[in-house]
């Protein structure tokens, strides 16, 4: 046998050795080894595990990897990130508003002042609003040094969102003082997520309209039941008619389906999985309350996407302790604990701590961690 015939042999009898004793990241292909590193193992949406929420991903995709066994090591952050003190693992604030009226009349009312200056003060603080099916699914792209804020908006009435005669938004309407403030603030982001009952807005024969302007326009729809009835009195039929009536009204007149539901009253039905899905209806990744605290990251061990709580917008009013659990409270007390907070790297796919709070960290997210 000619020498190179003997050469050629062996590689390939030591190649095949090799492949069966060497671990499977060392024997994939580069791209393999890549993904694995990287953490970039690719599902679709629909594939999802809806046991938990989407991994970091850039805006507009939603990634899934499988962290490998052998990663215990949690890498360096970039100098850049130690320096702006990011925290991914801190508090998110998710405000629920309910009526937005010129002259409050309700003990939820807030007047359309109150809310633009609330709305001026999350501008100048740093935050940045993402949707709440966003949130939910950890995709949570803001800019470096930034605070995320999820702004949600109960029972879809007139004050969130009315149109005009030549389709645009009516004036002091949440929609038009967001716009506005964007304008006003560059990097603050105008969106936010109406959770909708049935003849959303009141806008009658234009609500198809409606509903497909603030979908085109970077806001989204929500579930917030057909008729806003205490699911925990409800039977199974029940809870499965309130939620799956209203999404396929908002399914056949925006053509899209809702992320997340937003409990009435913050009421859970007698089993949870009744809402939190039915075959051929709905599937959420993300059930609200109407909690009197900031959430958890989602990337938190502590975070669970079926019970996200949220803060009453109000002042510090002695109704309901607002002086302590409402909106300005938990601002300001976030205003004066900096390092509870949500502290965005500028990085997507990444999540990003001082190491000392690595024991925050769910376990499935340490293929994107970095400490510092």
């Amino acid at each position: 046998m000619p020498l190179l015939h003997k050469i050629a042999g062996v590689v390939i009898v030591c190649a095949v050795i090799m492949g069966l004793v060497l671990p499977r990241d060392e024997r994939g292909s580069e791209p393999e080894r890549e993904a694995a590193r990287a953490g970039a193992q690719t599902k679709s949406e629909n594939e999802a595990d809806k046991d938990t929420p989407a991994r970091p991903a850039r805006q507009g995709r939603t990634t899934h990897a499988r962290p490998s066994p052998s990663v215990t090591v949690i890498a360096q952050a970039r100098p850049e990130v130690a320096r702006i003190r990011a925290n991914e693992l801190g508090q998110i604030p998710v405000l629920m508003y309910h009526r937005i009226v010129k002259k409050p009349e309700m003990s939820l009312d807030r007047s359309v002042q109150e809310f633009r200056d609330e709305i001026t003060r999350l501008a100048k603080s740093g935050y940045v609003p993402i949707t709440a099916g966003e949130f939910a699914a950890g995709r949570v792209d803001v800019p470096a040094g930034r605070h995320p804020v999820v702004l949600t908006f109960d029972d879809s009435t007139p004050g969130h969102f009315a149109l005009d005669a030549h389709g645009n938004p009516a004036p002091d309407t949440v929609v038009s003082v967001l716009t506005e403030v964007a304008r006003q603030y560059p990097g603050f982001r105008p969106t936010a997520t109406f959770y909708l009952n049935k003849d959303p807005f009141q806008l009658g024969d234009r609500t198809g309209e409606g509903l497909k302007w603030l979908v085109q326009h970077g806001f989204e729809l929500g579930n917030h039941t057909l008729s806003h009835k205490n699911l925990a009195q409800m039977s199974q039929s029940g809870v499965e008619k309130e939620i799956g009536d209203i999404e396929g009204q908002i399914v056949s007149l925006a053509g899209v389906h809702t992320k997340t539901l937003a409990y009435p009253f913050g009421s859970e039905p007698k089993k949870a999985a009744w809402a939190q899905a039915k075959t051929g209806s709905y599937r959420f990744n993300g059930v609200f309350l109407a909690g009197w605290r900031p959430s958890e990251s989602p990337f938190s061990r502590d975070f669970d996407w079926r019970h996200i709580p949220r803060v009453r917008s109000e002042g510090k009013i002695a109704e309901d302790d607002c002086k302590r659990y409402c909106s300005t409270a938990w601002l300001d007390w976030l205003d004066k604990n900096p390092t509870e907070r949500y502290i965005s790297d500028g990085d997507p796919n990444t999540v990003s701590f001082p190491r000392a709070a690595e024991s925050k960290l769910a376990s499935r997210f340490r293929v994107y961690a970095r400490a510092y």
